[in-house]
């Protein structure tokens, strides 16, 4: 069963006990005996405890710093938002195939910022600039957010400035079920709540750290009722033997979980496996015997921006995955929107 993350050590940037938050997590981390450290900056986050780099790896993952956001200047967040909203970053699981491999390089701690009012004033700034048009953020680019949020209630203070929001949306994705805290947060149906999910082999093999399926199903269940809308991103779609079944099981304990009024308004996203060669350099040096399969020989190659191409499936391959995924949903969910499939 997976708890609710409680950070091993926690490091505080200098301002960030000028605001209301960093203080509050000051305290709370205090009373919950957990060693705090203080550091000049977030890049001074060196010599973490351990005799070796998996032992530095792991002990980094379960660092928590908190900061101030700096740079407000949003990212964008194609093809799920027009924007990134920065609340943290990192993450507390243990993905093999995560892209944060190699953004998060050699400081895979994570960060959350306390100068929330500053950010979500940015926001509204974007806001502004875009209407009558919506905006929508995903909150979820660089980290789990909801992984943290038991802590910091950042994400719950957003869910309520966007609800009041009249041409904001906020958007994220978990891969925990700690979301009981969020339930009452009022929402006005501007926040989808979106899930991670995949067939139980992927979960079991790339995903340590995480929630089993079942309590990540069991949360949706409890957000639909909470009247959120929501949405599932199926991700990492990975062939392995008896993936068929695999994938329309999931599909089965899905419709299973979820009460009938939610399957009025669902957005599924599909996202198929893919890797690039410093992400692969990355993931066998942290997770040397991991059973994800990194064959270029066996992929095609698909240039992305910055000049960093990925390794993706065969053009038949992706074919199949196409065929079997859109036909599951199809089946059990024939009323909800694809989003998009890449």
């Amino acid at each position: 069963m997976v708890k609710p993350f409680v950070p091993q050590l926690v490091y505080f940037e200098p301002n960030a006990l000028d605001y209301p938050l960093g203080k509050q997590l000051k305290e709370k981390f205090e009373n919950m005996d957990v060693e705090i450290r203080y550091t000049t900056s977030h890049n001074q986050v060196r010599n973490l405890p351990g005799e070796n780099h998996f032992q530095k790896y792991r002990i980094a993952k379960s660092t928590l710093v908190v900061g101030v956001r700096k740079t407000l200047k949003f990212d964008t967040s194609k093809p799920s938002a027009e924007y990134a909203i920065p609340f943290a970053t990192g993450c507390m699981g243990h993905c093999h195939y995560c892209y944060l491999q190699t953004t998060m390089g050699s400081k895979p701690y994570i960060r959350t910022y306390v100068n929330v009012d500053e950010i979500f004033e940015a926001a509204d700034r974007y806001i502004e600039e875009r209407a009558p048009e919506f905006t929508r953020f995903e909150a979820a680019c660089t980290s789990d957010i909801v992984g943290v949020d038991h802590l910091t209630h950042t994400l719950k203070r957003a869910i309520e400035h966007f609800g009041e929001s009249e041409y904001g949306k906020l958007r994220f994705v978990t891969k925990f079920h700690h979301v009981d805290h969020l339930l009452d947060a009022k929402h006005n149906g501007k926040t989808r709540f979106r899930f991670s999910i995949n067939a139980d082999y992927v979960i079991k093999n790339f995903e340590p750290g995480t929630s089993p399926l079942d309590k990540r199903l069991e949360a949706a269940g409890k957000v639909a009722r909470a009247g959120y809308p929501l949405g599932f991103i199926v991700a990492p779609i990975y062939i392995h033997e008896g993936w068929q079944e695999g994938y329309k099981q999931m599909f089965e304990h899905l419709e299973a979980h979820l009460p009938e009024e939610a399957k009025k308004d669902l957005t599924f996203e599909f996202i198929q496996h893919r890797f690039t060669k410093p992400a692969k350099r990355v993931i066998e040096k942290n997770y040397p015997m991991t059973k994800l399969e990194l064959n270029e020989e066996e992929r095609r190659y698909k240039w992305g921006k910055y000049g960093i191409g990925k390794y993706i499936y065969q053009k038949d391959e992706e074919q199949e995955i196409k065929d079997h995924l859109y036909a599951y949903m199809e089946k059990h969910f024939p009323k909800a929107k694809l989003e998009y499939f890449t």
